[in-house]
C-alpha cells in the first residue's frame, strides 16, 4: 500500500468534494471510507514496522492510538527495548519529521524550545533579533529520559504539549500539526532522577508499559541485529491523511452507557468518593481527574477506528483503562509497604466497577 492507497480514491479528473469536468459535484470520502482506509493502513503500518521492530505489537497499537487521538506519550522500560527505535521508525511510515532530545541534569529550556539571537545587518548596520526553532519544532519529538533533567527544563514542554506553541521573547510561536512527544523513562535506575510532577503526567494521554521480548522475539532479535541491516520502513500515510484522521477521531460516535462507564472508573480511583471500592481508600492517596475520563473517551474513539469500527465500545475503554490510570494515581504509604502497584489496583476497578 502507498500513500495514495492508504486513504479512498477518487476518480481521474475528480476534484474530492468538488465539480467533476461535467460540473456535477463530487463527494469527498465519507467518514466510513476513512474507518476502513485506516483499519487497511494499520496492518500496513505495522509491517514496516516490523521491518525493524520484533514484537511490541501491543505497544505499537497504544502508539497509534494515542497519536491519532492528539495524544501524546510516556514510555516507560528498561534500557534496550527499542523504545527510541520504535519511534523514529513509526515517524518514517507516517511521513512524518521527528527530533529527539537526549534529556541530562545540564539541560536548558532554551535547548528544546528555541532562544532569541542578536543579528547584525551588514548593509544596514541595523541590529534586531530573530528566533531561532529548537528541537521542540517538529511533528513528533522523542524525548529520552525526560525524567533525568530538573523540572524547570521538564517544565518547557508544557505549553507545546498542552497549546501546541512556544512562546519566546514576547512571541508566540505556532507548532506545525500534527504534534506529538513521546518521552521515556527508565523505571530501575532513579539515582539522580527529578520525577515528572503530577500536572506533567497528567498531560500525558497514556503511560505505556513496554516489556520484555518472549524467548522467541528475542531470538530474533539476536539475529537480526547481528546480521546486515535489513530494508528501512517505507511511508503508508501522509501528512494530510494523519489530520484528516486525526479530525475524524472526535466525531466517532459513543453511547451513553460507555460515557457513563468511563466516567464512574475515573471516579472510583478516588479515595474519596463514595463510589471508590475499598481497596482505593486503603491504597490511594490522589486519584485521577476528569482528564482520566477524556483520555478514556478519545483513547475508545481513536481504537475503534484502528480496528475498523464505527462507533467506540466498554471493551475499548477497559483495554485502555490501565495506560491512562496507570500515571495519574497517587499510591501512598500503605501501597508500597504491602508492595501493591497502580496496575493492581487498576485491575481491581475494572473488577468491582460495573459496566
Amino acid at each position: 500500500m502507498t500513500v495514495h492507497e492508504a486513504m479512498p480514491s477518487h476518480e481521474p479528473g475528480r476534484t474530492e468534494g468538488g465539480p467533476n469536468p461535467a460540473g456535477d459535484v463530487v463527494p469527498g470520502p465519507s467518514d466510513t471510507d476513512r474507518v476502513r482506509a485506516l483499519a487497511r493502513a494499520r496492518e500496513e503500518i505495522t509491517e514496516q514496522v516490523q521491518r525493524r521492530i520484533v514484537g511490541q505489537q501491543d505497544v505499537l497499537d497504544l502508539l497509534l492510538t494515542a497519536l491519532f487521538a492528539r495524544g501524546h506519550g510516556l514510555f516507560v522500560g528498561v534500557p534496550g527495548l527499542a523504545k527510541t527505535l520504535l519511534i523514529t521508525t513509526l515517524a518514517r511510515a507516517l511521513s512524518l519529521h521527528s527530533n529527539r532530545i537526549q534529556f541530562t541534569p545540564d539541560l536548558m529550556p532554551s535547548d528544546i524550545t528555541g532562544t532569541d539571537v542578536l543579528e547584525e545587518d551588514p548593509s544596514t548596520g541595523r541590529r534586531r533579533f530573530r528566533f531561532v526553532r529548537g528541537p521542540v519544532f517538529t511533528n513528533i519529538l522523542l524525548a529520552d529520559e525526560i525524567n533525568r533533567t530538573p523540572p524547570k527544563t521538564q517544565a518547557a514542554l508544557l505549553q507545546s504539549m498542552a497549546e501546541g506553541c512556544v512562546t519566546a521573547g514576547g512571541h508566540t510561536h505556532w507548532l506545525d500539526p500534527p504534534y506529538l512527544v513521546f518521552a521515556t523513562q527508565n523505571p530501575i535506575e532513579q539515582e539522580g532522577t527529578y520525577p515528572l510532577p503530577e500536572a506533567q503526567l497528567d498531560r500525558f494521554l497514556f503511560q505505556i508499559d513496554v516489556d520484555y521480548p518472549s524467548a522467541l522475539e528475542e531470538l530474533e532479535i539476536v539475529e537480526r541485529t547481528t546480521a546486515p541491516l535489513g530494508p528501512d520502513a517505507e511511508p503508508v500515510l501522509g501528512v494530510d491523511d494523519i489530520l484528516a484522521l486525526q479530525a475524524l477521531v472526535p466525531r466517532v460516535p459513543v453511547a451513553r452507557h460507555v460515557l457513563e462507564y468511563a466516567v464512574r472508573l475515573a471516579r472510583a480511583s478516588r479515595p474519596g468518593s463514595p463510589d471508590a471500592p475499598a481497596h482505593v481508600a486503603h491504597h490511594i492517596a490522589y486519584g485521577a481527574g476528569p482528564r482520566a475520563s477524556q483520555a478514556l473517551i478519545l483513547g475508545a474513539k481513536s481504537r475503534a477506528i484502528l480496528h475498523g469500527r464505527f462507533a467506540a465500545e466498554i471493551d475499548d475503554v477497559r483495554v485502555l483503562a490501565a495506560p491512562v490510570l496507570r500515571h495519574r494515581l497517587v499510591l501512598n504509604f500503605r501501597a508500597e509497604a504491602d508492595g501493591v502497584r497502580a496496575n493492581d489496583v487498576i485491575a481491581e476497578l475494572l473488577d468491582r466497577v460495573p459496566t
